[in-house]
C-alpha cells in the first residue's frame, strides 16, 4: 500500500485515535508534515467530500472525518510552523453575533485544514471588531462568516461594512454560508463568495486563494 494510505483510510472511516496513530507513525518514519497534509489528509476529506456529495455518507459522517483531521493538525500544525511550511491561504472563520451554532463552521474548517489552508477559528457568537482585531493580526487573506439563524444574517453585513469602516475591505475576500444563506443574499451585502455547503466553501476558499494570489502578484 502506498505511503499515507493507512491515514487516508482512518480519516474517512472517521477514527481519530487511527488517524492520530497513523500520523505519528509517519512523522516516525521521517515523513515531512507537508507530506502527511498532501498525500494523507488532503485526498482523504476529498474522497469524504465526494461521498457526502454522492449522498454515500452524511453530515455524522463528515463530522468524525472532521473530527480525526482536527485531531492531526493538533500534531502538524507546531511542526509546520518550524519548517515554515506556507498554507494556500490564511482563513479567519466565526459565526457571527448573536449566532451560536457551530457544526458547520467546525466542520468547514476542518476541511479548509485538511485542503492546506491556515485556519483562525473564533468561534461563536463574534462581534464585528473581534473579526477585524483578528485580521489585523493574522493578515488573512479570506475571512468566513457562518450563521444558522435567519435573525442573524444582518451580523453578517454589519461586519462586511466594518471591514469598509476600517478601510481594509479590499485587503480580504469575504465568504459566507449557513443554511439561511442564499447566493442572492451574499451578493446583496457585498460577499465575494457563498459555500452552499462545507464542501462548496472549500473550493470557494481555493478560487477566492487564487484571486487573492492574482490579485498581489498583478
Amino acid at each position: 500500500m502506498c505511503e499515507g494510505s493507512g491515514l487516508r483510510e482512518a480519516i474517512i472511516r472517521g477514527d481519530a485515535a487511527a488517524a492520530v496513530s497513523e500520523t505519528r507513525k509517519l512523522l516516525d518514519q521521517s515523513v515531512k508534515p507537508v507530506d502527511i497534509i498532501s498525500d494523507g489528509v488532503t485526498p482523504a476529506m476529498a474522497v469524504v467530500g465526494r461521498l457526502f456529495e454522492n449522498g454515500e455518507c452524511f453530515v455524522p459522517e463528515l463530522l468524525m472525518a472532521a473530527r480525526a483531521t482536527k485531531d492531526i493538525f493538533q500534531i502538524l500544525r507546531p511542526l509546520l510552523a518550524e519548517t515554515n511550511a506556507r498554507p494556500r491561504a490564511r482563513v479567519i472563520l466565526g459565526t457571527v453575533r448573536g449566532d451560536l451554532h457551530d457544526i458547520g463552521k467546525n466542520l468547514v474548517a476542518a476541511m479548509l485544514e485538511g485542503g492546506g489552508f491556515e485556519v483562525t477559528d473564533l468561534g461563536v457568537d463574534v462581534p464585528p471588531e473581534r473579526f477585524i482585531a483578528a485580521q489585523k493580526e493574522k493578515q488573512a487573506h479570506i475571512v468566513g462568516l457562518s450563521a444558522l439563524l435567519t435573525s442573524t444574517l444582518p451580523a453578517m453585513k454589519a461586519v462586511i461594512e466594518a471591514f469598509g469602516a476600517a478601510g481594509i475591505r479590499d485587503q480580504v475576500k469575504i465568504m459566507v454560508g449557513g443554511a439561511p444563506v442564499t447566493k442572492r443574499f451574499a451578493d446583496t451585502i457585498g460577499a465575494d463568495g457563498y459555500g452552499e455547503n462545507a464542501i462548496a466553501s472549500v473550493d470557494l476558499a481555493g478560487n477566492l486563494a487564487g484571486e487573492w494570489k492574482d490579485k498581489e502578484s498583478s
